[in-house]
């Protein structure tokens, strides 16, 4: 896709406004300035994690079983903290085992319990691709740095107002 001459979402928010709904108008431009900005950080995320044979939900697991001390977690926390589906827990864990970077192992004292378990492969792997992620997007994604902290506040209220968290 090619680059547009003007801005989609200021059109529509014109649009909007001349149909009689002004008082959406606002509201319309933010979700979808959203939606669109989340579609294009996740292509530049995904073109990073390509030659890792990584997407950015199985980078998410390896990361967060990174941040564990032990290195493994009960695969309905992965989910719970993760804020996904049971499903794509077992999809992602699925692709990562057959990667060699995540191994399914049994909980020590509760036997209905499984852990991910991020192997030697795993960690370095995740550390590999965080490298080139932070130099690529996180360092630079695209908004001044001094505008970084009032986003991140703005989308923290409106993530604590959707129920996202207490």
């Amino acid at each position: 896709m090619g680059q547009l001459a003007f801005d989609p979402v200021e059109e529509a928010r014109r649009h909007w406004v001349e149909h009689g709904w002004p008082e959406a108008a606002p509201g319309m431009a933010a979700v979808t300035s959203i939606m669109r900005a989340q579609q294009l950080l996740l292509a530049r995320i995904d073109a990073e994690l390509k030659p890792f044979a990584l997407t950015f939900a199985r980078y998410e697991v390896l990361m967060l079983l990174t941040f564990t001390r032990t290195g493994q977690l009960p695969l309905n926390q992965v989910g719970q903290r993760l804020q996904v589906h049971p499903t794509s827990v077992t999809s992602a864990i699925d692709r990562l085992e057959k990667q060699g970077l995540v191994e399914r192992v049994p909980h020590p004292t509760d036997r209905r319990t499984t852990l991910a378990s991020l192997t030697a492969d795993g960690r370095e792997l995740a550390a590999r691709a965080t490298k080139v992620l932070n130099a690529s997007v996180f360092a630079d994604p695209g908004v001044p740095a001094g505008k970084l902290n009032p986003l991140i506040a703005t989308l923290r209220s409106m993530r604590r107002s959707a129920g996202d968290f207490s």
